[in-house]
Order: C-alpha cells, then structure tokens, then sequence
C-alpha cells in the first residue's frame, strides 16, 4: 500500500485526488494540507510514501515546502503537480522533488507516476527530460555552457560512467544508451545505477540536472 499526503490549497482539487486514490487498491490519502507550513507538520506526523505537492500555495510555495521537507530528511518523496510546465518546475527538482507532472494529466498517468515515485523512479521520462530542461535555458549561463565545471563528484568516475552521464544529461534512455555504446540493457542499467551513487544523485532527474549545472551538456 502506497501511502499519499495531497498538498493542495483548493478543497474541490483535493477532493479529486481524495476520490482517485481511495478507488485504487494500492494507494491510501493518509492526510491532506493547503500550504506549506501545513504540509511539513503533516509529513512529520504522518511520513507518506509519496507527497503529492501544489506549486502555487500561500505563503510558503511548494518549491520553499520541498526544500524544507527534503532538508529535513525522511522517506517521502514528492511528485510536483502544476498546471504549466512553467519557471517553477527545475526550481521545484533542483529542490528535491522527485518528478513533475501536468495537474491535468489523465488518472491512469498520475497513479502510474506516484507508483514510480514510490518506488524510487522518477515519473519524467529520460526521453522528455532534455524538452523540460531546455525550457528553463535562460537560467544557465550562455558562455559557460560549453565548459566542464571542475567538481570533485566527476573524479570518482571512470571514463564510461563519465560517457554515460554525459547521455544521461542528453535526456537518453536506457536503450538508446546501450545502442549508441554497444552494450547491454542491464550493462547500462548498472553503469547508471553506479554513476548515481558516485555523484550523491537521488534519482535520474537529479543526476539531468547535474549534468546542465556542471557543463557535460547544453541544450539544443
């Protein structure tokens, strides 16, 4: 069972998620909160496998709540809801969510996408995560991008984990990773797994995100 906090100030949206995950036999509402401040105390009581969080809230935004609840350790992790792939949505992953979807994304995907949360994956698709990340080009600086940021989380790898970041950063999947290198599925599957441990990364998205920050790639 897939415990669920919905952080979300409209009483009829939260309804909504309320009626959907309570008519699917591995997800439970354990609680619900309209801002912020709310959500931190909720977490802290309730510790929901998935917290469901809005962008845009009074007071303290979901992009400020993420970064507390993710500064204040635990296991839940968060699924970022908002109705415009807009200028919050990187903030919000950079603060630590764990993957971004459309408020008005079907049923079926947001249940797909919390299960995928839950489990520790990121509900982005590794093919869509270059598009997201080329939206918010202008939060990069235009003449670095083309130069390697020394950071010492790039020395531990080797020179294929390195090429595998590289791709990884490039929005590829698996797949398309173990077509362009020649290699096996589960090969890249654990080249990626070790690159995540290597740079401190908590999930695919995250490990995107250091790949822009650091330079290994740019966008179109």
């Amino acid at each position: 069972m897939i415990t669920v906090l919905v952080v979300e100030p409209q009483p009829l949206q939260r309804f909504g998620f309320r009626m959907l995950l309570e008519s699917t036999p591995d997800t439970e509402i354990v609680g619900e909160a309209e801002n912020g401040a709310e959500a931190v105390r909720r977490i802290t009581e309730l510790h929901p496998d998935v917290v469901l969080m809005n962008i845009r809230m009074p007071g303290a935004d979901g992009i400020e709540t993420t970064r507390r609840i993710v500064a204040a350790g635990g296991r839940s992790r968060i699924l970022v809801l908002t109705f415009d792939v807009d200028r919050y949505a990187l903030a919000a992953l950079r603060a630590g969510a764990s993957g971004f979807l459309l408020k008005d994304t079907r049923p079926e995907d947001l249940l797909a996408g919390i299960r995928a949360v839950a489990a520790g994956d990121t509900v982005i698709a590794p093919a869509l995560t270059r598009r997201l990340l080329d939206a918010f080009v202008d939060r990069l600086d235009d003449d670095l991008c083309g130069l390697v940021r020394q950071d010492p989380r790039l020395d531990s790898l080797t020179d294929r984990e390195h090429e595998i970041l590289v791709a990884i950063g490039h929005g590829l999947t698996n797949g398309e990773i173990a077509q362009r290198f020649t290699l096996s599925e589960s090969t890249v599957k654990t080249h990626v797994g070790r690159v995540l441990a290597k740079i401190g990364a908590r999930d695919r998205i995250h490990a995107v995100t250091l790949a822009y920050d650091l330079r290994l790639t740019r966008p179109n």
